[in-house]
């Protein structure tokens, strides 16, 4: 009889913690990351959560747009409508590796204090790092949510490839929702299974949102969101005698490789949401080191650069874009580790470039 009883009792937890692992894992994503401390807790962060070392920057690298957004300070309610508000979209560069809050794109921009439309303006930093159009495209759908005036796209050649666009972690792991955004057919996603969708195959995306809250705590603390190591490799200066570009060499197609398409899909969403968006090919190092005349950079060989850059502005101004060409505007020494991250003293030169076309700027 006690045996019959034990066995009872294990039958139904068992039961109980089956329904309730298929009841919880059919939790939607969106409506999992609504549900933050942050903003009401703790402060909203300046930047989107993004991290490889948790311990060290209480913060990590997630997919869910929903708890990403939720714990940064643009979804902080209410919203002042005394503010204009202005977002930027970009890579690591405009997310500001190395880099404190204070010292990023949207950091120096907000210290300048500008006025547009007759309205103190207000940066959002919405950069993420890895580069692809399609993930800008992706977190630009999302801020759309946020009623943002003004859009500043931030990119460069690094995100046009074609067979790149998926590179990013955060559009590989939002592929249908890509799809609906850019046109595609989101039904030719691979499907998920029945595990998937319980707690247990979607373990790795609560445990990713319950981390995020609670490393909310000490980032609240201390204000650290980044691992900022001691010493780090400069940029390289002395490049290899290498013209390639993606496996692309001179003389062939470097348009036909580049995904325009994305870009301008990501224009036009912004112009179907009467977001006015000005585009900037963001500031390269220039070497002036060994094989300087075959490449900028490590990134970049000269020939398909140039390309680029003439396609770039080609189209720009056959769809009448706003377009800031930054490209060679800050100096070799203020670039950190990479080609495309500055120092404080290379974005206060940027936010300085942008101020003078964001300013004049004709409102509606």
């Amino acid at each position: 009889m006690k045996n019959f009883s034990w066995l009872n009792v294990a039958f139904k937890g068992m039961l109980i913690f089956l329904v309730l692992t298929v009841l919880i894992g059919d939790i939607p994503a969106d409506t999992l990351g609504r549900l933050s401390l942050y903003n009401h807790v703790v402060p909203g962060r300046p930047r989107l959560p993004f991290g490889e070392t948790p311990r060290r920057s209480y913060n990590l690298s997630l997919y869910n747009l929903e708890a990403m957004f939720a714990s940064h300070e643009i979804t902080a309610e209410p919203i002042n409508k005394e503010e204009y508000r202005v977002i930027l979209l970009g890579d690591s560069s405009v997310w500001g590796t190395l880099l404190k809050p204070e010292d990023t794109l949207a950091g120096k921009l907000n210290a300048r204090h500008l006025t547009i439309c007759g309205k103190p303006a207000r940066f959002y930093n919405l950069g993420y790092p890895t580069i692809s159009l399609t993930k800008d495209v992706l977190i630009l759908q999302r801020a759309l949510k946020e009623n943002p005036d003004l859009g500043v796209w931030v990119t460069s050649l690094e995100a046009f490839p074609a067979d790149k666009q998926y590179a990013s972690p955060l559009a590989a792991n939002n592929r249908a929702l890509v799809q609906t955004i850019l046109g595609g057919d989101p039904t030719a996603v691979e499907s998920t299974s029945f595990l998937d969708t319980t707690l247990v195959g979607r373990r790795r995306e609560f445990a990713d949102w319950a981390r995020l809250q609670l490393y909310g705590i000490p980032w609240a603390a201390t204000g650290i969101d980044q691992d900022y190591p001691a010493n780090y490799p400069q940029a390289d200066i002395d490049l290899d005698a290498d013209e390639t570009f993606h496996n692309l060499k001179p003389g062939d197609d470097l348009s036909a490789a580049l995904a325009w398409d994305v870009l301008e899909k990501g224009m036009k969403l912004a112009a179907d949401n009467n977001l006015p968006m000005v585009l900037v090919n963001e500031p390269i190092l220039v070497s002036n080191g060994a094989n300087s005349d075959i490449r900028y950079n490590f990134y970049y060989p000269r020939w398909a650069y140039d390309a680029y850059r003439a396609g770039l502005s080609g189209r720009a101004e056959d769809a009448g874009w706003t377009l800031l060409d930054a490209w060679d505007s800050v100096p070799m020494d203020q670039f950190t580790n990479s080609a495309i991250h500055l120092t404080p003293v290379g974005e206060d030169i940027l936010a300085g470039k942008l101020a003078d076309v964001l300013s004049p700027l004709k409102c509606n």
